[in-house]
């Protein structure tokens, strides 16, 4: 399996779960990605090497005053219809990017006017996820949401696939709360850190042995992948 995050910067001690069933998903939809593939959203371009495996070219297109370093190939308000063309793009993929938009139809409705016929588009969006990237944090879509957006933009056959089980998603929202009680001295926080690494590790090699348990992971996942097609 070809490690897509393997560069992303925010793979941490308390997160990496995130990014391998991440790779995990990107790797089971190879498949779809070939010509050209836009990348809307696509921040720092941390997924441009792994899609390049696939796909003859690679598109960044992105918010120029993101409070990520950008770096795209064309600047856009994402809210906004897009400056490209129509009929251009063989694949598009959207990643952890919906949630930020006030305006998600908008993006769905002008993905879909770039795409050819028979084009695909990747979507993935966070669930059971707190609040980040504030004020810029908008919505959490539920998977009849995401197919209710979808269809009405003019997608077909549209599927929707959990992340993870409720296993998952909550070691990692209880990582997430205890990184926020490493604060005080510096020794202290070492001795916090200390005593929590190990918590964060084994929760994270636990979840998807016991996600098995869970028969109904949509209910409570940490998030969502789409895949839409256009005719």
């Amino acid at each position: 399996m070809i490690q897509a995050s393997k560069t992303h910067n925010n793979r941490k001690p308390w997160n990496w779960l995130v990014y391998q069933s991440s790779d995990q998903f990107l790797n089971k939809y190879t498949s779809h990605y070939k010509g050209n593939l836009y990348d809307l959203g696509c921040g720092v371009r941390s997924y441009e090497d792994f899609f390049l495996n696939f796909s003859d070219s690679y598109v960044g297109v992105d918010w120029g005053a993101s409070i990520h370093d950008t770096k795209a190939d064309i600047f856009a308000d994402l809210n906004q219809p897009l400056p490209v063309a129509s009929n251009v793009a063989d694949t598009v993929v959207c990643l952890s990017v919906l949630e930020h938009l006030s305006e998600p139809q908008t993006l769905l409705n002008e993905a879909f006017r770039i795409m050819k016929s028979d084009a695909v588009m990747i979507l993935q969006v966070p669930w059971q996820w707190k609040l980040h990237e504030e004020p810029y944090d908008f919505f959490r879509y539920t998977p009849y949401g995401l197919k209710h957006l979808a269809a009405k933009a003019g997608f077909h056959d549209v599927q929707v696939e959990a992340t993870s089980g409720f296993f998952s998603m909550w070691f990692l929202k209880f990582n997430y709360f205890t990184l926020g009680l490493i604060t005080g001295p510096r020794i202290l926080r070492a001795l916090k850190k200390a005593i929590l690494l190990p918590l964060w590790y084994i929760g994270q090699k636990l979840a998807p042995t016991l996600d098995k348990l869970d028969k109904n992971w949509a209910a409570e996942s940490q998030g969502y992948y789409v895949i839409a097609k256009k005719r």
